[in-house]
């Protein structure tokens, strides 16, 4: 059997990333943000009509999205805008668990077609 320690620290390191991923009011509100007219931010007033969520629920939401970094956010005088983060580290290692755990699959000879 493979060594799984690399694997289970993987699955921590991305723990809080896998988290904000996996809820569906996150998942909308980062679709809104890579909405082709969001490219320069989305206000808090903006994701509440797209989610149907309160501010502060959104508010919420975005905090987990921050600490996740997917998103970032800019200030102009007393309006805030979001958008979607350029860097991309936890997307690439959430491919590179995703291709060990399939590389631990295939050479299990249990893998269905």
């Amino acid at each position: 059997m493979a060594d799984l320690t690399q694997l289970k620290t993987e699955f921590t390191d991305l723990s809080d990333f896998l988290v904000a991923l996996g809820d569906e009011k996150r998942q909308a509100i980062i679709i809104a943000l890579l909405a082709e007219n969001a490219c320069h931010g989305l206000r808090v007033t903006d994701l509440t009509a797209v989610t149907k969520l309160s501010r502060p629920a959104v508010s919420h939401h975005l905090k987990i999205l921050k600490q996740a970094h997917l998103i970032k956010s800019r200030s102009e005088g007393t309006k805030n805008y979001y958008y979607l983060s350029h860097d991309i580290k936890e997307i690439r290692a959430l491919k590179q668990l995703l291709d060990h755990v399939t590389a631990i699959i295939e050479t299990s000879g249990r893998e269905t077609k």
